[in-house]
């Protein structure tokens, strides 16, 4: 299949100055859509999508003629997961449910797209209510494996070209595990620096709202318009940020193979100029991964409470088991992993400062995107960060031997999203290069 390159930086910048034209690049997006959309089932259908686009740009042309008042975002076209309440959209997260019973106001980070210039392509694939159910998306770069989830859609459109960016949303590793497979960045910002109104929650505690593009300039683009006080931040080759590498059983959950690269790429940084440090640390990930899930399952069935004491039967297998394990939490089991949470994120950002590591530097998830259409693949490489609510970003970090890819991913402290990407973008810049 054929890939469409849209890097947003330099789409957007076009746009903006009228070196590109509005009506063609949606076009040109539409005419990708129609010759792979049939294959990859990213998006939700929409009969008329072309004409739609046409007279939504229409307007926005109307409303900034002169390129030089025009937005940062201006033109570009924006996939929404179908958690995500937009006007004119119907929103089904995945479910059989009656898709009534999830309306809403659109979402404060829909609004956000809009003020800064964005066209919303449409709505794309979640798994069902966001967890393990899959959709019908597959990965672009080998229709046979999955594009990860729950933010299936997302990953899977901005990898084929089929959108400039894409919204998703992370509870436990749903925005970076798709970004890796996929061959996307993928950006999880600070719990809450995204609104999270207009989302039908799985979990209050950990839902985080994240951001799909094919390029990390764009990335720090669009989380200038999304994130609240976002405050842009230049990074030189002489800020190089010092690394730190989490050993022991977290970073032994990944797959060999995978462990492998990832210790090539650190060769390469280190090649570059980058100092690296291994630390031991999430040393009893295997108690965490059960606690996170505790958490998030017991607000989910909270969530669902009423939903599903009227409509149990349209709850798929997985989704129906979480829930059943999720009213077994009580409330006071709840509020003290809450608050265990917060004294964990603690204990990794003095863990940094005493060490003096600037970002956590960690493969993106176990391996490759596994064979098979049935699952989205283990989340647990991003679980402790997403537990935490610290930033995160994956980068495309080469391929596995079957040619699918990887990704590396990197983790700032709390409200150090901008720091992380300015240093993501040089990390992507060293990767990318042959020193």
């Amino acid at each position: 299949m054929k890939l469409h390159a849209m890097p947003l930086a330099e789409t957007t910048a076009a746009l903006r100055r009228g070196a590109r034209d509005l009506h063609a690049h949606i076009d040109a997006v539409c005419d990708q859509i129609d010759a792979v959309e049939l294959e990859v089932q990213a998006l939700l259908p929409e009969a008329a999508r072309r004409a739609r686009l046409h007279r939504d740009a229409d307007a926005l042309l109307a409303r900034f003629p002169r390129p030089d008042h025009r937005p940062p975002l201006f033109g570009a076209l924006a996939g929404v997961k179908d958690i995500l309440h937009v006007d004119g959209f119907v929103t089904r997260a995945g479910a059989s449910v009656p898709p009534e019973e999830f309306a809403g106001e659109e979402a404060a980070a829909v609004g956000r797209l809009r003020e800064a210039g964005a066209l919303i392509l449409g709505k794309t694939v979640t798994t069902e209510f966001a967890y393990f159910e899959p959709g019908p998306t597959r990965n672009p770069h080998n229709l046979t494996h999955t594009p990860g989830g729950s933010s299936s859609g997302s990953a899977a459109a901005v990898a084929a070209g089929l959108c400039d960016l894409a919204l998703g949303t992370q509870t436990i590793g749903s925005v970076i595990r798709p970004a890796a497979f996929c061959g996307v960045v993928g950006f999880k910002p600070t719990l809450g620096r995204i609104p999270t109104e207009g989302l039908v929650y799985f979990s209050r505690t950990s839902d985080h709202i994240g951001l799909f593009t094919q390029d990390i300039a764009g990335m720090r683009l669009a989380a200038a318009s999304l994130c609240s006080d976002y405050l842009d931040i230049t990074i030189t080759d002489a800020d190089i940020p010092v690394l730190g590498v989490p050993d022991g059983p977290f970073l032994r959950q990944a797959e060999p193979a995978a462990l492998a690269s990832f210790n090539q790429q650190l060769e390469r940084l280190a090649a570059a100029g980058y100092t690296i440090w291994h630390v031991p640390a999430l040393l009893e990930i295997a108690e965490l991964n059960q606690l996170h899930r505790r958490l998030v399952f017991g607000e989910f069935a909270r969530e669902h409470a009423r939903l599903y004491a009227k409509y149990k039967d349209l709850y798929r297998p997985r989704t129906a088991e979480i829930i059943e394990a999720g009213r077994k939490v009580s409330d006071s089991e709840l509020a003290e992993l809450r608050q265990m949470a917060l004294v964990l994120r603690d204990s990794l950002e003095k863990q940094m400062d005493q060490a003096g590591i600037d970002l956590w530097i960690c493969p993106s998830a176990l391996g490759p995107a596994p064979a098979g259409l049935h699952a989205t693949g283990d989340p647990n490489m991003n679980l402790p960060w997403t537990h935490v609510g610290m930033p995160a970003v994956t980068l495309p970090a080469g391929h596995a031997a079957n040619g699918l890819p990887l990704g590396i991913q990197l983790v700032a402290p709390t409200l150090e999203d901008e720091a992380l990407l300015a240093w993501a973008e040089l990390v992507a810049t060293d990767l990318a290069s042959e020193k």
